[in-house]
């Protein structure tokens, strides 16, 4: 049971037709179908499961899925981080080297990438597509939040099957968390409250989750606070409020900032 509220779809201004081949293939069951006009472009690589670079230089992060990190800095990959990058490279090249790319309503990230939707050949949306078959993690970040809907219905599709990360709960309790980055997390709220700094959700005094003033207005705040005594699950990427004296008295250690009502859910 999700709480999100379908937007309007992104225009598509600027973009130009495809041609019929890249659509005649799509199936009824596609998650995603992309739409009518879709600008291609040529990939100059798969970065990651997540992430592009097109020949025309840009680097392009996908919009609506977070895949498992590969290793940096002598890290070891996290599961199934190899396996998202080799299908997603799969998927690229069943289209011929070329995706469709739908801009976000945010065009780029703090990186500097250029963030959008991609789709392949047969007109099915590649996150969504990642997402089906447990390759990665849906993610809401408003203002890109057009497909969530149907990119949940296929995260959905792949948990009740146990594909991929789902293969393996990788749901945490809040008293499991231990260190700062994506997580999906679960437990019982304790305390609803409103005040200046937003919409601050306390999960059994371990972890807070915190709606932004600035985004509290596409939030049913009703439902919100109805919530209290509920098991629920949230994700995001959890911060560390000890680090570098940001932890007060009476405070939880862990902050799980809410972008979208699409990251909280009743527990399943």
């Amino acid at each position: 049971m999700g709480f999100y509220l379908l937007m309007k779809k992104a225009s598509l201004a600027g973009a130009f037709f495809v041609p019929a081949i890249w659509l005649s293939a799509a199936q009824a069951e596609v998650f995603c179908p992309a739409p009518t006009t879709l600008g291609t472009f040529e990939v100059q690589r798969v970065v990651d499961g997540d992430t592009v670079r097109l020949k025309d230089g840009r680097s392009v992060r996908m919009i609506g899925v977070n895949a498992p990190e590969t290793g940096k800095k002598g890290r070891p990959d996290e599961p199934f981080a190899v396996a998202a990058r080799q299908r997603l490279q799969a998927l690229v090249d069943a289209s011929g080297g070329r995706v469709g790319v739908v801009a976000g309503r945010e065009g780029k990230d703090r990186y500097g990438r250029t963030l959008a939707h991609l789709y392949g050949a047969n007109g099915a949306n590649l996150e969504a597509q990642l997402l089906a078959e447990g390759l990665g993690f849906l993610v809401a970040v408003a203002p890109n939040v057009d497909l969530v809907a149907c990119q949940q219905a296929a995260e959905r599709s792949a948990r009740a099957a146990r594909l991929g990360l789902w293969r393996q709960s990788p749901v945490q309790k809040t008293s499991q968390i231990k260190q700062s980055g994506f997580a999906v997390v679960s437990g019982r709220v304790s305390k609803v409250e409103r005040n200046r700094g937003g919409i601050w959700i306390e999960l059994q005094d371990s972890l807070v989750l915190r709606v932004a003033p600035n985004l509290v207005g596409q939030f049913d705040n009703a439902l919100l606070k109805r919530l209290q005594g509920q098991d629920i699950e949230a994700r995001g990427w959890v911060l560390d409020r000890s680090r570098r004296g940001g932890l007060k008295s009476g405070q939880a250690r862990w902050l799980l900032p809410i972008t979208d009502s699409g990251m909280l859910q009743l527990a399943q």
